[in-house]
């Protein structure tokens, strides 16, 4: 009789389980490498009289997903292979050196700039706003923008975002109009743009 008394507490512990858990049993967050040769990063910045863009390299990263859900993640670039697209010859190294320098990015003592999710909140099912820590030149800012995921059955993810920085709170200061009242037309602005894409799956 004890038995028959025990096998139906037991049932019933396990009825309730399941009920509590929607008939689904729970899934861990798992972290995806980035395939950094998928990945890239893209950068435009705008002065008085035009703008350049170019690129820089994806050095590492991970992207962590909850069942169908972004929940996570980070990368890293490598500020020592900024790269400028609109400018050929002399023109196109000397801006590319003076990004470089301590004016800008400072490469040689900050040679990679950082990006880690703090939280990712879902509006759809592929549309997120992402909030995140950016640290550049040492300096770390807290940021929000929109973002485009897909996540597949076969655990590919993508992630893509374009968004503004203001580089000013990363201590670039160079030619910018909001500190310095006497550039004229001679000023960069101080946001830039970037156009982030993230490659992330199994056996990456």
């Amino acid at each position: 009789m004890k038995a028959i008394k025990l096998f139906v507490v037991v049932m019933l512990a396990a009825f309730v389980a399941v009920a509590n858990d929607g008939g689904k049993t729970t899934k861990k967050a798992v972290a995806y490498k980035v395939d950094t040769k998928a990945s890239s990063f893209g950068w435009l910045g705008k002065k008085f009289s035009g703008e350049h863009n170019g690129a820089i390299q994806i050095q590492s990263g991970s992207l962590v997903v909850d069942g169908t859900k972004l929940t996570g993640g980070e990368f890293t670039i490598d500020m020592t292979s900024i790269t400028c697209a609109d400018l050929q010859g002399e023109y196109n190294g000397k801006l590319v050196g003076h990004l470089k320098s301590e004016d800008f990015f400072g490469s040689e003592k900050f040679p990679t700039s950082t990006f880690k999710i703090t939280k990712a909140v879902a509006k759809s099912a592929t549309s997120y706003d992402i909030t995140g820590d950016l640290t550049i030149k040492g300096i770390k800012q807290s940021i929000t923008f929109p973002a485009t995921v897909a996540i597949d059955k076969a655990g590919k993810v993508s992630a893509n975002a374009k968004f503004e920085v203001d580089r000013t709170k990363f201590g670039i200061k160079f030619k910018s109009k909001s500190l310095f009242s006497d550039l004229g037309d001679n000023f960069i602005y101080d946001n830039f743009t970037v156009d982030v894409k993230l490659v992330a799956g199994k056996g990456v």
